[in-house]
């Protein structure tokens, strides 16, 4: 069951018996000065994306990552419908456009219609490894824009991908002609039996257990692991628009038309780990490679400080770069794991212009140097000063640490922003993550919490 913060109980998609109490409490939740904070919508199932039509109604995307079905829900009048399943899991968000719900789903942009049909636009995306296709954007001329993540962390697949014995042909793609080093990376073959001693060598930019040989290239697909499409609303004339992104996994035009993109930063996991790669939100210049899989924020990752603890120093794959790699708008901290950020055009609110962005936050553990913190990055939002391009942090948990860990009342897994017809801001909080997985999480325990103006605050 879903329940609003006067306790009354909604229906959500393929409710579980399986639940797991999760106390929420506002005042647990530090905020700037002049703005209160409150409980909107709770015992939600992993909920990641909200969107509000022109009536006001209010359409929640379930990920599917806590009850295994994906769904899109829809709240009027203080009643909540589901009005879409079947979805392939993950839904990655939602976005709205003259009557019609934009899903993206594993591998999908899936259209809804006002009575209910609907229409799969885009199809056959590279979504099967570890990064999935976004949410889509609109440009002002009505292009459909979206990202599309890598199939590994940073190039080469290994045994961290466990995707590989399902799916053993499975790699990333270059989105331009590339020369690779042709640097193999040697790790025990999980495809053999286990009883015997293998090693599996694998290069760049190829399946499990297949190497590369020096100088080998690679051609452009228009799918490009880690790239930026865009096609016409009904999925029709789809081209790139930039590639070299890790994880563009969300995008949104400013009201001047530019296009912003977040990027998550590579991990210290795999055959390739990559340690301190911050996450990125870049200003998108098209027809550009924004440096994936051998920079990191303009920075290419065989200087020193990209080396894991007790690890090697990462090599570059490719011999011939496309091109300089672009630097960051801004840069967050590694681990902040960017989501989704929404603009601000209401004066009245804050700031205008700035972006909100929720950060979600990660408990990955590397394979190398010790367990990722919780403390210092993530589970926040922040606001993005556009002139400046400084960051300061807008909402945060009062003792620093997603409420799963303190045991509070507040944030967990920031994911989305939106603001209502009310001109207040919501925030999709996805819930809590089964322990050691983040990407499983406990039916009941997702939030949606609307922040309000109290006072001047600016």
């Amino acid at each position: 069951m879903t329940q609003r913060s006067n306790g009354e109980q909604i229906h959500s998609c393929n409710d579980s018996e399986v639940q797991m109490e999760r106390f929420v409490n506002p005042s647990d939740i530090y905020i700037i000065r002049g703005y209160g904070i409150e409980v909107f919508l709770n015992n939600l199932n992993s909920p990641i994306s909200i969107i509000f039509d022109e009536k006001g109604n209010i359409y929640i995307a379930d990920s599917g990552m806590a009850t295994g079905n994906p769904c899109i829900l829809k709240f009027s009048e203080g009643e909540m419908q589901i009005i879409a399943e079947d979805f392939i899991a993950p839904i990655s968000g939602i976005n709205y456009l003259n009557g019609v719900l934009y899903v993206s789903h594993r591998g999908y942009v899936t259209r809804i219609y006002k009575d209910g049909t609907r229409q799969n636009v885009v199809m056959g995306l590279p979504s099967n490894g570890d990064h999935v296709n976004s949410a889509v954007a609109f440009s002002p001329d009505h292009k459909m824009y979206f990202g599309q993540g890598t199939v590994t962390n940073s190039g080469v697949v290994g045994n961290d991908n466990k995707w590989v014995t399902a799916s053993p042909l499975l790699c990333d793609y270059t989105g331009d002609y590339v020369m690779l080093y042709g640097q193999n990376f040697v790790t025990d073959n999980i495809l053999t039996d286990p009883v015997v001693v293998d090693a599996a060598f694998t290069g760049a930019f190829s399946p499990y257990g297949i190497p590369n040989i020096e100088y080998e290239t690679r051609k452009r697909y228009i799918k490009a692991s880690g790239s930026i499409l865009r096609s016409n609303l009904d999925g029709s004339n789809l081209e790139q628009v930039a590639w070299g992104f890790r994880d563009p996994a969300f995008m949104k035009f400013d009201i001047s038309g530019q296009l912003f993109s977040i990027n998550n930063g590579f991990n210290p996991v795999g055959s390739r780990p990559i340690e301190n790669a911050g996450e990125d939100f870049y200003l998108v210049t098209p027809d550009l490679w924004y440096g994936w899989p051998d920079y990191s924020g303009g920075e290419a990752v065989n200087s020193p400080r990209f080396t894991p603890a007790g690890g090697l120093e990462p090599t570059l794959i490719f011999k011939n770069q496309p091109n300089v790699p672009p630097r960051p708008y801004v840069r967050f901290p590694p681990n902040s794991t960017l989501a989704g950020f929404e603009f601000n055009y209401n004066q009245s609110f804050g700031p205008y212009g700035d972006v909100y962005i929720a950060e979600f936050g990660s408990t990955i553990r590397g394979t190398l140097g010790e367990e990722i913190p919780y403390a210092g990055a993530g589970h926040r939002v922040s606001r993005i000063d556009m002139k400046s391009r400084t960051i300061s942090t807008f909402a945060i948990n009062k003792n620093g640490f997603p409420s799963s860990i303190s045991r509070g009342g507040g944030f967990e897994r920031p994911v989305n922003i939106s603001f209502g017809p009310d001109g207040a801001m919501y925030i999709v909080d996805m819930g809590y993550n089964i322990s050691g997985d983040p990407a499983v999480f406990y039916p009941g325990t997702g939030v949606i919490w609307r922040v309000y103006r109290t006072s001047e605050a600016f």
